[in-house]
């Protein structure tokens, strides 16, 4: 076997080969498949260890780079304008294509007792993500926590200027080499997508999906309408660049984010795609994190709107245009709201039954697919975060145009 030959492969062939090939396993292999789990496994601990140290180095580093070249309000801004309105979009697709669909059939629910979770008002999510022991929150891996100290730390060594040069210094030594070791781990990423998709196929199988079948296809439909057309269309109406391009240079993440069902787990692959891409490092590494805690197009959008309709036609209870404008509003709210809880995707669902009125026992007949579901939820909010890397950093100056046309020419990640 030449090895040199396989090393020249790009790395977007290389995790499609994965992914292709464990598909493969899981349908040849059947439930056996299932034994392959823990190359996957490997791979997402692995992936997890960079998490908390890489977020944290690299906000610093992007507050400290970005708080003299531009203005840190009106790009924070910026960025969460556009997470606002791709959230109203996908919740308004994932209403259509729910209404348009009847999911539900001569399907009947088996009554389950379905708690309702403990939902954080508004003054709670607020309190929850300043962290009282930051050191804690690093080792817990409270996302939303690290970010905000991170942002905090940043903001003050700007203030304090030449006094913290070396402290600044020291953060950018940090996340050079946490950059240098997420490299190290995204080459495992084709075996891990091998091994995770291996998993799922042999797992579910089709005898476990075809009875959710229409349900699970009106969900993948959705998601892929907002990522084709309103994903696609930002970046050539709003950015004047190739849609084509940006999916190219996207798919490696994108095929990360569907086998781990995980937007934090994606970071590191995020971060090399929109790099690729041409973003820049200062700004990726600021609106990535912060996407991937409150962009939540798939699990705060599509998911509750086409959820809470299959729940409705399934217990026949009819939903009027209210409950329609309730749906929208509240998931789409939910999606920011929501930020920083464990299970976000459940508990957006839950607000979205609560507030029309829905049985929440629906949720546990859904609950046994939805892996499979979150699998499309979390490509389609990592999709998201690199658009908005790609539109609001082109207008932003953060953007070079020449790299995004630019093929690669190598195998191996490059996040420099």
């Amino acid at each position: 076997m030449n090895w040199q030959k396989i090393s020249q492969i790009p790395f977007w062939q290389k995790v499609l080969a994965g992914f292709a090939l464990g598909i493969l396993a899981g349908i040849l292999l059947g439930e056996s498949a299932t034994q392959l789990k823990p190359l996957g496994d490997l791979f997402i601990s692995a992936i997890k260890m960079l998490v908390a140290p890489l977020i944290f180095c690299a906000i610093v580093v992007s507050i400290t780079s970005l708080g003299g070249e531009v203005s840190l309000k009106r790009l924070s801004a910026k960025t969460l304008a556009m997470f606002m309105l791709t959230g109203t979009l996908a919740s308004l697709i994932g209403l259509t294509i729910g209404s348009l669909i009847d999911m539900g059939g001569s399907m009947q629910l088996v009554a389950t007792e379905v708690k309702e979770r403990d939902i954080p008002g508004f003054a709670q999510v607020l309190l929850n993500m300043i962290p009282i022991n930051p050191f804690a929150s690093l080792a817990e891996g409270k996302v939303l926590q690290i970010i905000v100290f991170a942002a905090l730390v940043g903001i003050a060594i700007n203030q304090v200027g030449e006094k913290a040069e070396p402290l600044k210094r020291t953060f950018e030594a940090g996340a050079e080499v946490m950059f240098q070791l997420t490299r190290l781990v995204l080459k495992l990423t084709p075996i891990g997508v091998f091994g995770l998709m291996a998993w799922v196929v042999g797992k579910y199988g089709l005898s476990t999906l075809l009875p959710l079948a229409k349900f699970i296809g009106a969900i993948y439909l959705a998601a892929l309408i907002h990522i084709i057309f309103v994903y696609g269309g930002l970046i050539k109406i709003a950015a004047k660049l190739s849609p084509l391009q940006f999916f190219r240079k996207a798919l490696p993440a994108q095929l990360v984010a569907f086998t781990t069902a995980s937007s934090f787990g994606t970071l590191p692959a995020s971060n090399k795609c929109t790099e690729s891409m041409g973003v820049s490092k200062r700004y990726s590494a600021f609106v990535l994190p912060l996407g991937a805690t409150m962009n939540m197009d798939g699990c705060g959008g599509i998911y509750p709107a086409i959820a809470a309709i299959f729940i409705a036609q399934i217990y026949g209870i009819p939903l009027d245009m209210t409950d329609y404008m309730l749906i929208a509003v509240t998931a789409t709210v939910a999606s920011v709201g929501t930020a920083g809880v464990p299970g976000s995707a459940m508990v957006m669902l839950t607000v979205t039954l609560g507030v029309i009125g829905l049985p929440l026992d629906g949720i546990a007949f859904i609950a046994a697919i939805d892996r499979v579901i979150d699998m499309i939820r979390t490509a389609t909010n990592v999709t998201g975060d690199m658009m908005t890397a790609v539109v609001i950093g082109k207008s932003e100056g953060q953007f070079d145009e020449e790299q995004f046309y630019r093929d690669e020419t190598t195998s191996e990640p490059q996040l420099t």
